[in-house]
């Protein structure tokens, strides 16, 4: 597994979802698994195939992310001159659209992978400077708005 940069913040996000994961999330898969048991044959228990597929899926998310930790490497979020892991980005692209994401590995709505076309291109970069992106539909350009 590959060194993954993340902001102190994103580590405890992570360790939240593993947590919720391993807690009632696992106490909820094994009690449709006990139930399921009840209804008979398992062979052609629907809800028993089900109950177990998604006990496999909880604990394939679980050892995904006590992998990312356990490779994670925790780094300071900057003070908003720089593009980081962890900042919070506004760019306009060419045709004048504003886009606003966090740089993050963590993933999720509003945040950009600093391994993507778009992070790879931001991080680094300053206020007002544009950037190449070069995307598999295509290169574009952005322009740094704003950084928090």
């Amino acid at each position: 597994m590959t060194e993954e940069r993340l902001t102190a913040k994103q580590a405890e996000a992570l360790r939240l979802e593993i947590e919720e994961l391993e807690g009632p999330r696992r106490t909820d898969v094994v009690a449709a698994i006990k139930k399921a048991r009840e209804f008979g044959d398992l062979s052609e228990n629907f809800e028993y195939h089900a109950a177990k597929n998604e006990q496999g899926l909880l604990e394939a998310r679980i050892r995904t992310l006590r992998g990312r930790l356990d490779h994670a490497i925790i780094v300071e979020t900057g003070s908003g001159d720089v593009v980081t892991i962890g900042s919070v980005v506004e760019v306009e692209d060419d045709r004048g659209e504003t886009i606003r994401a966090e740089v993050s590995a963590v993933g999720g709505a509003g945040t950009v992978s600093p391994t993507s076309p778009l992070g790879s291109a931001l991080l680094g970069r300053k206020v007002g400077e544009t950037v190449d992106v070069q995307a598999p539909r295509g290169s574009w350009q952005a322009t740094i708005r704003a950084i928090s």
